[in-house]
């Protein structure tokens, strides 16, 4: 099971990680909350409906990692349409962002939170042992497989992958290469994202 999600009976998956791989993970995703940012204020409302309401930014963020995360909703990024269809596209990707934008960072954050959470219980119930072996629930594995693929965005969009034949000379760099240490992570965490999908679908 090392490296390998593989289910659990009543639903959920299990891998075995060691400490190292246990720390990689709870950094990038405390790395990727950071990214994301914080949720509502403290002195927030209370009132459920003005938060169903309050309305988040409407031009795409200046960072490109948040730009791949949270992607306009109109318009294809190959594409180069008139400049009239898109200016429409942008005013509808504009009042889009709006209204969903502050949603998406909310349920992206706490899969962030999930996976921290999850490794900070496994730590504490094996402290003292060289690695353990993560139990998640149904739920907790749909979390983990959001997160992942968020994470994989986020380091793709540092390495500038665009496409697969941008991952296929990935395999190629050489080990003095300083995107070297990224470019395995990428690579590892693609693997585990790909067999937990594999055991939730099994």
């Amino acid at each position: 099971m090392p490296g390998q999600f593989e289910p659990l009976p009543g639903g959920g998956a299990a891998v075995a990680l060691d400490d190292v791989e246990i720390s990689i993970i709870r950094s990038l995703a405390v790395q990727l909350l950071e990214l994301i940012g914080p949720g509502p204020a403290e002195d927030a409302s209370d009132d459920p409906l003005a938060e169903l309401f309050a309305e988040g930014p409407s031009e795409p963020p200046s960072d490109p990692v948040l730009r791949r995360l949270f992607p306009d909703a109109y318009g294809a990024p190959d594409s180069a349409p008139q400049a009239a269809e898109a200016e429409e596209q942008r005013a509808y990707s504009a009042e889009f962002r709006r209204y969903t934008e502050n949603d998406l960072r909310a349920g992206k954050r706490e899969n962030a939170l999930a996976v921290i959470r999850t490794l900070d219980a496994l730590s504490s119930a094996s402290a003292g042992e060289a690695g353990a072996v993560l139990k998640l629930s149904p739920e907790e594995s749909q979390q983990w497989l959001r997160a992942l693929n968020d994470l994989r965005l986020a380091i793709g969009s540092r390495l500038e992958i665009a496409d697969e034949d941008d991952t296929d000379l990935l395999y190629r760099l050489p080990d003095e290469d300083p995107r070297k240490p990224m470019v395995m992570a990428y690579l590892w965490l693609g693997g585990l994202q790909e067999s937990l999908v594999a055991t939730l679908m099994a």
